[in-house]
C-alpha cells in the first residue's frame, strides 16, 4: 500500500495526492466515492476484497480560497523545470525580469523566467526582442494542479483525464 491516490473535489477538481490508507478511510466513512481503481492490485482482509484506490471524489464540496501557488524563486525554477529560457542551459541559474524593473517590470510570474548568468548579463536591461534573444517559453501563472507532476516526479496514466492532460 504504497502507492498514492489522487483526490478530487465534488466538483472534480484535483484538491491533493492522498496514501492508499487515508483514501480507503475516506471510502469506508463515505466521505469519497472511488472513481478509477488500480486492476491489478486489491485490497484484502480475512473476508473479503476491495478494490485498489486511485481516483477518489469528495461527496462534499471543499472550498479551497488559496489553491494559488506562491511566487517564489523555488516555484518559478520549478515551472521552468530548472533550465535557462533563452538557450536552454541547465546549471549557473539565477532570475531574469523579461520586461526590466527599471523600465517597470515587476515582480510577476508573467514577468520572471529562469535565465542563466551569462544570458541574463548578454540581455540586460533590455527586453527578449531588443536583445534578440527569443524566450523558449512564454511565463506564465502555473496552476496547483501542474505541481502534481514535480511532486510525484510524473503523474499516473490514469490520472490525466482528470488532470486535464
Amino acid at each position: 500500500m504504497d502507492s498514492d491516490v489522487l483526490v478530487l473535489n465534488q466538483d472534480y477538481q484535483p484538491l491533493s495526492i492522498c496514501s492508499v490508507q487515508r483514501s480507503v478511510k475516506l471510502l469506508f466513512l463515505e466521505k469519497a466515492e472511488l472513481l478509477h481503481d488500480d486492476p491489478e492490485k486489491v485490497i484484502r482482509t480475512v473476508n473479503d476484497e476491495y478494490s485498489y484506490p486511485s481516483v477518489i471524489r469528495l461527496r462534499r464540496y471543499i472550498n479551497l480560497p488559496y489553491a494559488k501557488i506562491v511566487l517564489s524563486r523555488r516555484n518559478i525554477m520549478k515551472r521552468d523545470q530548472h533550465t535557462c529560457q533563452y538557450c536552454g542551459t541547465k546549471s549557473d541559474l539565477t532570475l531574469d525580469h523579461v520586461l526590466p524593473r527599471s523600465r517597470g517590470g515587476e515582480d510577476s510570474w508573467e514577468n520572471l523566467v529562469t535565465a542563466c548568468n551569462q544570458c541574463n548579463v548578454k540581455k540586460g536591461n533590455r527586453t527578449p526582442d531588443e536583445a534578440r534573444m527569443p524566450l523558449d517559453i512564454e511565463p506564465y501563472r502555473p496552476v496547483h494542479i501542474t505541481f502534481f507532476q514535480n511532486l510525484l516526479g510524473g503523474v499516473q496514466e490514469h490520472w490525466k483525464p482528470y488532470l486535464y492532460m
